[in-house]
């Protein structure tokens, strides 16, 4: 979970700017989990720490920060390039610069694509135009074919992050698929690395509902279905055709998110935790029907410390 814990200086920051004074002692680490909360009438702002319950391996935690503070997003596009994909995908080029218009200042966008073999098409870069030029250029001069591996490419994905270097960005993968695929990698391993790199997973199902294939004796296609992986993120995947409202409805909630901030339990690095994040009572009260996202679960590492 090297990008699950928030870095102190991060956090004085954060909090300077809103205005609040937070008092930090030595030697406590902190775990982080980005909680996205809508309701009825879409994304619910203006919660604060006392609004949330989080349990840590079914222990209730005691909330030392909330924010709602909108971060820069580090973003990489999976793009399927399977056989069927053809002409759903060129949908994307054709939205990509209503899409794109959500991406600010400091933001970063990756590409890469996938059938039976993952390729990073454009590493990340800060050049937006370069992304949306991509978009609506690279995206149909792209050759189609072969299998749809969906969890292979969602975990080389979650391994390029772990290429990238320490920051406050927040994090998310956004596959495009028509997820009738199959592959080798369980939905246990792929989402362990999203955990690891604090990453989101989010697909946009573009086209007719999937057809379950089976592949082979090692090949199920239960194995390659991303919306348990995404809900264990904290994702979503939406059905959208055509994707581009869709697309950018998800980069504008990625930023509304708030930031949750407890003391680390005892553990030992490379332990796996699991994390719930609700409402409390008189949240739930005040936002009837409204819903959480956040991820289910984060890897330990030896942390980093409030000073």
């Amino acid at each position: 979970m090297k990008w699950a814990l928030c870095a102190a200086a991060l956090v004085i920051v954060a909090f300077a700017a809103a205005g609040q004074e937070p008092v930090f002692r030595t030697a406590v680490s902190l775990v982080k989990v980005d909680a996205e909360v809508a309701g009825k009438s879409g994304i619910v702002d203006g919660l604060r720490k006392q609004d949330f319950v989080i349990l840590d391996n079914g222990q209730p935690q005691s909330l030392r920060y909330c924010s709602q503070d909108e971060q820069p997003l580090d973003v990489i596009l999976l793009f399927d390039i399977s056989s069927s994909m053809g002409p759903s995908i060129r949908k994307v080029g054709n939205s990509a610069q209503l899409a794109m218009s959500e991406l600010r200042h400091g933001d970063r966008v990756a590409v890469m694509s996938f059938n039976t073999g993952v390729w990073l098409e454009a590493p990340f870069n800060e050049d937006l135009n370069a992304a949306a030029n991509f978009l609506t250029q690279g995206v149909r001069n792209t050759h189609f074919g072969g299998g749809t591996y969906i969890l292979d490419g969602v975990d080389e994905a979650a391994r390029y992050f772990q290429t990238q270097p320490g920051s406050d960005r927040r994090r998310a993968v956004l596959a495009f698929t028509d997820d009738d695929g199959h592959g080798f990698k369980s939905q246990k391993s792929v989402t362990r690395d999203l955990w690891e790199v604090d990453a989101i997973l989010s697909g946009l199902i573009i086209g007719a509902p999937p057809v379950i294939q089976v592949a082979g004796p090692h090949i199920t296609a239960s194995d390659d279905y991303i919306e348990d992986v995404a809900a264990q993120t904290g994702g979503d995947v939406v059905r959208a055709d055509p994707p581009g409202p869709a697309f950018r409805e998800m980069l504008l909630r990625m930023r509304k998110r708030y930031s949750l901030y407890y003391a680390m339990p005892p553990g030992k690095p490379g332990q796996v935790r699991r994390v719930t994040v609700e409402l409390s009572p008189a949240a739930k009260s005040r936002h009837p029907g409204a819903t959480v996202l956040a991820r289910k679960g984060y890897v330990m590492t030896k942390g980093v410390e409030e000073r």
